[in-house]
């Protein structure tokens, strides 16, 4: 594991074999849902012995419609994302989406995510990589793995080694996303731990009604794949009920289901680690 992954991760005990996970609510809808979801994802990671960020978005900016929920505010969606870290010990992350917000937003998060629609922007790049602060690029829809080198260079030659990339999946025509699993390989080849996004891969976006829709019956067969292709990482959204979510909740996991689908796919990334020993 890179250092800097070492380093947030001091404080929970872990399985150095395991994957790490990203997972949380699409975007801050209230401390009531945050803080079910952070207590429950806490605990199965702490039994399953997995490293854990807490995500959630204080703002979505990036939504289909003009009409769709984007937060609580940033101010206050911010500082429960910050609740949830000190309240849970855990490292926290969340978007930005403009090189103005990065300062702030590194104030109250441990980790800054670069949206998959914003990973080319130079400007966005160099204020989350001046914060020092951990910064996670989203391979976008439209770029290769080997092209992601531009977006690492560019943090790095701002000096901030502290680099995660995340793969999402490809745009598919008009409405659905592909996962070409050799990004995996060829992204950890910049030397950057590497995530897959098992929800966001899943959706079809662009739909006629205003809202994305999404396949979450298949986040356990692209989580299992990217284990089996040697993946860092897994950014898995979940809610308490994905029907009543105010974001993404077509592609969202039921937050009931992810013990089980976590404890199959540490079972297999175990195999995975004994047969390349």
């Amino acid at each position: 594991m890179k250092s800097f992954l070492t380093d947030l991760f001091s404080n929970q005990a872990y399985n150095p074999q395991n994957f790490f996970l990203i997972a949380g609510p699409c975007v801050v809808e209230s401390e009531d849902v945050v803080m079910e979801i952070a207590e429950t994802v806490s605990t199965i990671c702490k039994k399953l012995e997995i490293p854990y960020i807490f995500k959630a978005s204080y703002r979505k900016a990036n939504r289909t419609s003009a009409n769709s929920f984007t937060g609580v505010g940033d101010g206050v969606g911010l500082e429960l994302i910050q609740k949830v870290g000190k309240t849970f010990a855990l490292p926290t992350t969340s978007d930005v989406h403009a090189h103005d917000e990065c300062a702030m937003a590194a104030q109250y998060v441990d980790v800054l995510q670069i949206p998959a629609f914003l990973c080319r922007q130079t400007d966005l790049l160099l204020a989350a990589a001046a914060t020092g602060k951990i910064v996670n690029v989203k391979k976008g829809q439209f770029l290769s793995g080997p092209s992601m080198k531009f977006a690492v260079e560019k943090i790095q030659h701002a000096g901030n080694h502290n680099i995660m990339l995340t793969e999402r999946g490809n745009t598919f025509g008009y409405q659905d996303l592909v996962v070409d699993y050799r990004n995996i390989p060829w992204m950890q080849a910049h030397g950057t731990p590497v995530i897959m996004d098992c929800t966001h891969s899943l959706q079809q976006p662009n739909q006629t009604s205003g809202v994305t829709g999404g396949n979450p019956q298949m986040i356990g067969t692209v989580a299992s794949a990217a284990i089996a292709t040697g993946a860092n990482g897994l950014f898995i959204e979940t809610h308490p009920n994905p029907a009543i979510a105010k974001s993404d909740g077509a592609n969202m996991l039921k937050l009931s289901a992810l013990e089980p689908l976590l404890y199959r796919l540490v079972t297999l990334r175990y195999a995975v680690a004994k047969l390349d020993t």
